[in-house]
């Protein structure tokens, strides 16, 4: 199986080179694209229809309308209205949609290249696991951004969310929901004490941590 970080062009490479080492530097590289190009315009499925984006923005977005109005529903049942302030507290409401590698997209770019074409289509096959964050993928940068009040024609609460996620042709590991393959080395980092220049004393401020996605 080969590992394609959609945020790092060179890994997909490295991966692409070890599994077909006869390719040329410049095949290989063209290949590493259109590979990534499959993940970011990945195409999503929902009740068995496949979407692709963004031409088919609008006909998935009315699709999951009468699901979302069912999560919505849900959501007013079982929120009480004296708790309704505090709903961003409480935990988010998924709505899935599945992706599926778009092979066309990545045979686009290959252009008349069929014998690239034919090693995409079986690199696929294999099997690949696609490396990324959430803005990687076209289809889930979209859904996130979509007004989806404006679209069912009714308020729609803010703790629905969609989550898209590889489930057919490919495995999908998104960056920050996962634990990584290879933990990180705890490294000391040594402050150099300040200069005793300044008689007033220090005053130690603490900073803010890294907000997480």
């Amino acid at each position: 199986m080969i590992t394609c970080q959609l945020t790092k062009l060179e890994s997909a490479l490295d991966q692409l080179k070890k599994s077909y080492p006869k390719l040329k530097p410049a095949d290989a590289a063209l290949l590493a694209s259109a590979l990534t190009l499959t993940g970011r315009h990945a195409q999503a499925v929902y009740e068995d229809q496949h979407y692709s984006w963004p031409e088919d923005f609008e006909k998935l977005t009315k699709a999951m309308v009468a699901q979302l109005q069912i999560v919505q529903e849900g959501i007013e049942t079982s929120t009480p209205k004296r708790a309704a302030k505090s709903t961003a507290e409480e935990e988010p409401v998924n709505v899935n949609v599945g992706l599926a590698p778009n092979l066309a997209a990545g045979e686009k770019l290959l252009e008349d290249r069929n014998d690239l074409k034919a090693v995409l289509s079986e690199a696929l096959q294999k099997g690949v696991e696609f490396v990324y964050a959430g803005i990687d993928i076209g289809w889930q940068w979209a859904l996130d951004r979509a007004n989806w009040s404006t679209i069912a024609g009714q308020e729609m609460s803010r703790r629905i969310r969609i989550k898209c996620s590889f489930t057919e042709g490919a495995v999908g590991v998104e960056m920050g929901t996962s634990s990584p393959k290879k933990r990180a080395s705890r490294k000391v980092v040594a402050i150099a004490p300040e200069p005793e220049m300044d008689p007033e004393p220090e005053i130690e401020i603490e900073g803010e941590g890294a907000l997480s996605e």
